[in-house]
């Protein structure tokens, strides 16, 4: 018979490390995740993922145990500044999600967390460019996709997408496999 306080004895040993993915976490592609912004308790988790590079879309700076983290792991951070489009006249920054896009196109940054503060719109964006441009979805599946993790579209977001085009230049030694 178990107990409860046998239990919680179990996690508060220190060689056992809970596996905690950050808020909104999921596989967009071979090499590339998605998530909100990591917290240390994430860490243990995304250390499992052995990530060579963090794109962050975020109007803020990263927060120092983040930067910390990432340096003492080996990880490259390419920090493109947005602003969230969710309030009123702020809009996508296109030469923002066309540089983070340069970033995915080059399979020596992988494996790749792409996050913002929450992992919905920004990152949302980021990834439906990436489905339109790199990997030709259709934009009901774009849409959709993008929908499951917005929690209910946001016009302006859908709209950018949809019109979002860049020439974006690689290097076809390095591109990812999944490159359409």
């Amino acid at each position: 018979m178990s107990s409860i306080s046998s239990t919680a004895n179990f996690f508060d040993r220190p060689e056992t490390k809970l596996l905690v993915p950050p808020l909104n976490f999921a596989m967009v592609t071979s090499g590339i995740y998605r998530s909100g912004h990591p917290l240390p308790i994430n860490f243990p988790f995304l250390e499992k993922l052995k990530l060579k590079t963090i794109i962050y879309l975020g109007e803020h700076d990263l927060r120092s145990v983040n930067v910390e983290w990432a340096s003492r792991n080996g990880i490259k951070i390419f920090h493109f500044r947005m602003e969230n489009c969710k309030l009123p006249f702020v809009e996508n920054d296109p030469e923002a999600i066309a540089a983070a896009l340069q970033v995915v196109v080059d399979s020596r940054n992988f494996p790749v967390l792409m996050h913002s503060n929450k992992g919905k719109h920004r990152v949302g964006v980021l990834v439906g460019a990436m489905r339109k441009l790199l990997q030709k979805w259709s934009f009901a599946s774009i849409f959709d996709e993008y929908g499951q993790f917005a929690a209910g579209k946001e016009d302006s977001d859908i709209e950018f997408i949809e019109i979002f085009n860049s020439d974006l230049q690689y290097d076809p030694k390095y591109a990812p496999p999944w490159l359409r």
